[in-house]
């Protein structure tokens, strides 16, 4: 089934959006319902790291040669393209392997600050026993174990933020938790189970007021709706290159160049150092302290073409798109009984994707009875175990969508749910 041709995103058919995806080049026989965990990339993304791969590869930062210097312009320009699309300044954007990678860099910069390592200016991350970090309940792992380790070396103590009956966090129960003991507040833009939006520059705001750091997973909000970690007020915040149209093996930290500039790098080596000797080394100023060894330039080119794309086509317009998409399978699923939604209520603020919990029928069945039914969806925990365990589910049924899904994919899952539970005897026939 193929998107009607008066849908649209930022004025272009998504029917042919989707022709500037090799994926999708074949009839459109399966709904890709999975770009939380990864996107498709569409073919200039593609065409832009073979490019430089086949005509323009050398090392960059290294040597003198006029190769050397064409990779390294074209390196630091696809750098400055990805920070002005986040907001972030001059200096203020580190390259890693994916957003995990970026938190722990936060995490175990802050772990050696408390060793004692990293001199005066490290000392603002130092953590000890009577210091607090908050976390939200429904953090991803990579977003929640960096500061268990962190907490248990220190002896720093975690504070939870709970969750109510939809997965949901408050601001009323964020500012409960933040008091003078927090030095550091960790949570999700947007949460991939539950799509809920959080309020970042209201718990910036309340976090600054009692000197702690902000740190922003943005692994679900960068790709799909309009970010601006400068003005949003955080300290540092993290996303990945393959959830944006971007190329695997690629993420980046956003952090005020204050910040970065005193944070203990993570990982040493070549490239991060001014001066060595065989007792200690100096560190250059970030980014290029926490960049160590030879970097992933093909893959930096290819994420600064993905950002390029999504640009032309409007942030604005894509979360737009992906919230009808979201409202679409929302409003299918309200003739559905036995069908959990997880997270915000129709008519309230969500990102593109839906997570739901089937009454009787384990996640891992539904995602297979859909994957017969050509509906690719994520199920399982999502890497968030504990925002499970506080539903009361070990488990549920993922649609997420991104600039290419179309709203008749949008139906397809709601169709496919309502034959599986059919297929399973859980549900009598429902008239819709």
């Amino acid at each position: 089934m193929l998107p009607h041709a008066h849908e649209t995103v930022g004025g272009r058919p998504v029917t042919d959006i989707r022709r500037d995806f090799p994926a999708f080049d074949a009839p459109a026989e399966r709904a890709y319902l999975d770009s939380a965990a990864t996107s498709q990339r569409p073919r200039r993304v593609l065409d832009a790291e073979r490019d430089y791969l086949e005509h323009h590869l050398a090392a960059v930062h290294r040597g003198t040669s006029a190769a050397v210097g064409e990779s390294t312009s074209r390196f630091e320009e696809a750098r400055d393209d990805v920070a002005r699309f986040v907001g972030a300044g001059d200096r203020e954007l580190v390259w890693a392997e994916n957003a995990t990678d970026a938190l722990n860099i936060v995490a175990l910069g802050m772990a050696d600050a408390s060793a004692g390592l990293g001199g005066h200016e490290a000392t603002r991350f130092a953590l000890g026993p009577g210091d607090e970090i908050v976390i939200t309940e429904a953090e991803h792992h990579a977003n929640l174990i960096p500061w268990q380790r962190l907490a248990a070396r220190t002896g720093a103590r975690l504070v939870p933020v709970r969750v109510d009956e939809r997965g949901v966090w408050s601001l009323d129960a964020m500012a409960d938790a933040i008091t003078d003991r927090t030095r550091v507040v960790a949570f999700a833009e947007v949460s991939n189970v539950t799509g809920f939006i959080a309020p970042v520059a209201e718990v910036a705001e309340l976090a600054h007021r009692r000197n702690a750091l902000v740190v922003l997973d943005a692994c679900q909000s960068v790709p799909h709706r309009q970010v601006d970690f400068g003005a949003q007020g955080v300290d540092f915040a993290a996303f990945s290159g393959h959830k944006m149209l971007g190329p695997n093996g690629i993420g980046a930290l956003f952090g005020r160049a204050e910040l970065l500039d005193a944070l203990p790098p993570a990982r040493t080596g070549g490239s991060t150092i001014t001066v060595v000797t065989l007792e200690s080394a100096e560190f250059l100023p970030s980014p290029h302290r926490f960049e160590a060894g030879t970097q992933p330039v093909s893959q930096v080119v290819a994420l600064a073409e993905a950002v390029r794309y999504l640009d032309e086509i409007g942030m604005t317009a894509v979360a737009e798109h992906e919230q009808a998409f979201a409202e679409r399978v929302l409003d299918g699923l309200a003739a559905v009984p036995g069908v959990r939604v997880l997270g915000p209520s129709r008519g309230e603020a969500r990102a593109g994707l839906v997570s739901v919990a089937v009454d009787g029928v384990h996640a891992h069945d539904i995602g297979q009875f859909l994957d017969d039914a050509g509906v690719d969806v994520r199920t399982g925990h999502h890497c968030a175990q504990p925002l499970h365990r506080a539903l009361g589910i070990t488990s549920s049924t993922r649609a997420s969508s991104h600039v290419y899904t179309s709203l008749d994919e949008a139906d397809r899952f709601v169709a496919a749910l309502m034959d599986a539970r059919r297929f399973f005897g859980v549900a009598e026939e429902v008239s819709v």
